[in-house]
Formats: structure tokens, C-alpha cells, sequence
């Protein structure tokens, strides 16, 4: 496997902002010219860090489905938006750039995110069209589209019932009621949305459900094909569910929810 840190620079961006790449290796005796899809993955964590228990030890589970991984550690606060998302756009062009070199199938790089950083995700799926993103990329368009948006319990909108008031303090600071309305993605979603994978559970307390359903429903209103999963039990934050994701306590161990990884690589096969 290689292993590559590369320094991230977009507008706005704080020194430590990174793609770490996880590239599995194409051994000629008998994968020549292999080429394999690329998961660009976005920690949760409000805004205000980005999560280690979403980060590598997800990359390892998708690496053995045999997916390259990109984690991004991105600029939070106080840094604010549009930073975030021109730093992931950047790494869709570092991507592409190094297609040849990883042997990453260029048609299906994929974003991922959990919480926060599934609204990261999202929006890189609403907003890789509009101008302010791919003129400060400095890419065409195109090259900015996600295969796909894989989301696992994230912050999605900003209706007062359901907003998780954290991630939009840390993203806009006291930035205008009209942006924000303007970042509640269900409500950005048309066409130009890519499909979309989702998982919450029914008993998330910090970010509501109706964050994904909401979500959900714009994307099939928009005839978007999307998958969705909604576990009956399990607290926000779960990671894999399991023991390498738990708190020391074991208090994030939840078995109804581990099945989503495995889901997750059905839906990946399926897409065309």
C-alpha cells in the first residue's frame, strides 16, 4: 500500500488542512491494469475538529473492500465556509490529478461523510457546479462531481426543529440568515446531485433522523437514485458500531448499525 500526506490549500485554509491517501497497490503478476475506485472520506465533528474514530479506522474497512481512501482533514472553525469545500474539491483535483500514478478509476470517486462532515459531503454534491467552487479549483466543472455522496448520519438542514445548531455556529459564525438557509442542502438538490448512499438512526439525539429523510425526499422528488438505511436503535457518532470504533467504555459498541459497511459495498457494486 502507499502512503501519501499531501498539503491542502484553498481559500481560507489553516496550516494543517490534508489528504491523507491510502492507495492499495496494483501488483502486475496479476492486477495489471487494474483500476479502482477512490473514497474521499470526511470525519464529523461539528465543524470543530475532525474525528480520528471516522477517520482511519473506517479507511481500513474500505480498504479491504478494495477501495483506495483519501481521509481529509479539513480547515474547521474558525475557519468558515467555503473554506471546507474548496479544500474537498481541491482533493477531487488532487485525485484526478494522480489518477495514472494510484490506478484510480477516474469515473467513480466517491465523497463520503459522517455528521458535520457528511454535510460536507453533500455539499460538494449540490454546489460542484456553481461557479464560486470550480473557478477557485481552477478545474472544469465536471471534474468536481462525485460518482456518488455516501452519508452516514449527517447534518443536513437548517430547519429549526431538526438544525444541529453547533455545525452551522462553527461553519458560518454570524454569517447571514440567508447563507444559512442557502447551506440546508435538501433544498439545494436537483439534477445535478450525484447518487446518494445514507444511514441514520431512528433514537439520534444530536442530529435528528429528519436531517436524512429530508434529505432523502428532496433527492427522490429530484429522481435521484438513493439508498437509504434507518436502524431502529443506536446514539449519533457510531462510527462502525463496533470495537474498534467504541469509547473505552464500550458505550458506542451498537450491533444493529455495523451491517451499514457491508450494505454500503452492495450499493458501491451496484453502481454503474
Amino acid at each position: 500500500m502507499i502512503y501519501e500526506t499531501i498539503s491542502i490549500q484553498a481559500e481560507g485554509s489553516l496550516e494543517y488542512a490534508r489528504l491523507h491517501a491510502y492507495i492499495l497497490d496494483s501488483a502486475p503478476s496479476y492486477q495489471e491494469g487494474l483500476v479502482r475506485p477512490m473514497i474521499l472520506l470526511c470525519p464529523g465533528g461539528g465543524y470543530e475538529h475532525t474525528s480520528d474514530r471516522e477517520a482511519e479506522p473506517v479507511a481500513m474497512q474500505l480498504l479491504a473492500q478494495g477501495y483506495h481512501v483519501g481521509i481529509l482533514r479539513y480547515s474547521v472553525a474558525p475557519a468558515r465556509f467555503p473554506t471546507a469545500l474548496l479544500e474537498l474539491a481541491q482533493a477531487m483535483k488532487i485525485v484526478h490529478e494522480h489518477a495514472g500514478e494510484w490506478h484510480v478509476n477516474r469515473k467513480k470517486i466517491y465523497v463520503m461523510g459522517f455528521s458535520a462532515g457528511g454535510h460536507l459531503a453533500a455539499s460538494l454534491g449540490a454546489f460542484w457546479k456553481q461557479e464560486m467552487v470550480y473557478a477557485k479549483t481552477g478545474v472544469r466543472a465536471e471534474l468536481l462531481k462525485p460518482a456518488g455522496v455516501i452519508l452516514c448520519y449527517p447534518v443536513i438542514t437548517t430547519e429549526k426543529k431538526y438544525i444541529h445548531e453547533g455545525s452551522f455556529k462553527n461553519l458560518l459564525g454570524n454569517a447571514s440568515e440567508e447563507l444559512k438557509k442557502q447551506l440546508s442542502i435538501e433544498k439545494q438538490v436537483g439534477t445535478q446531485f450525484p447518487p446518494c448512499f445514507i444511514w441514520h438512526t431512528y433514537t439520534d439525539k444530536t442530529v435528528p433522523v429528519e436531517n436524512s429523510l429530508l434529505l432523502f425526499l428532496a433527492l427522490r422528488k429530484a429522481g435521484i437514485n438513493v439508498e437509504m438505511h434507518i436502524y431502529q436503535e443506536g446514539e449519533h457518532g457510531l462510527s462502525l458500531g463496533n470495537a474498534s470504533t467504541s469509547k473505552k467504555d464500550g458505550g458506542q459498541i451498537c450491533r444493529a448499525v455495523q451491517s451499514w459497511i457491508e450494505l454500503l459495498k452492495v450499493w458501491m457494486e451496484n453502481q454503474v
